[in-house]
């Protein structure tokens, strides 16, 4: 049976120390930007991530709600909350979306009024996010 190595003794031919040395050089570099944009990535993700405290609400009629909370973020950075009204089933009665300008304090506090189109027992905020 015939293996590689004698047909490479056979015919003169041998392993390139530089080749195998280019292919796991190649490897490293490839490696090395994967672990550097999976790192920049998640850097990214926690710079401009919003964090968002409902400190209340309060049903001021049959058709409005205000909605009191605070968003905390980068400064500099303008920031888009969408807001919503439930009834007592849980359904979505009243619903706005507005954005902020970049402040210079991490923390913003805000207190909004949502229109409704029946009663609402409750107002929150579904969600901010940076625009």
């Amino acid at each position: 049976m015939t293996t590689t190595a004698m047909l490479d003794d056979r015919y003169g031919r041998t392993r390139s120390p530089a080749r195998r040395r280019a292919w796991w050089i190649a490897v490293a570099v490839v490696g090395a930007i994967i672990v550097g944009a999976l790192g920049w990535m998640t850097v990214r993700g926690s710079l401009y991530s919003v964090t968002v405290d409902n400190l209340g609400y309060e049903v001021t009629d049959s058709h409005a709600v205000s909605v009191d909370f605070q968003f905390s973020t980068t400064p500099g950075t303008d920031v888009t909350c969408a807001l919503q009204a439930l009834d007592p089933e849980q359904g979505i009665v009243g619903f706005r979306v507005i954005r902020y300008e970049s402040g210079e304090s991490h923390q913003q506090r805000h207190t909004e009024i949502i229109r409704t189109v029946a009663e609402a027992t409750t107002g929150l905020v579904e969600g901010c996010w940076t625009s």
